[in-house]
């Protein structure tokens, strides 16, 4: 399997673990003593957060990136 096939399966695994995660947290502190407006910071963080880490995915794993020609240099 190639470097890349293996970058985009942990990627999407890793964000799909800190999302349940993260959402499954948002839930229990809004069920919890906190409720609804207690938990609702939390959720806009959560709401706002987690777009971000799925853009780093994408980011990652599948834009075009243009290449350097510093890089070339060598």
């Amino acid at each position: 399997m190639s470097s890349s096939t293996i970058d985009r399966i942990a990627g999407l695994l890793g964000a799909l673990l800190v999302s349940t995660f993260v959402l499954g947290l948002a839930d229990s502190i809004s069920s919890g003593a906190a409720g609804f407006w207690g938990g609702l910071p939390f959720w806009v963080i959560c709401l706002t957060v987690l777009p971000l880490t799925f853009f780093a995915y994408w980011d990652t794993c599948f834009r075009k990136k243009q290449r350097d020609p510093a890089d070339d240099a060598d």
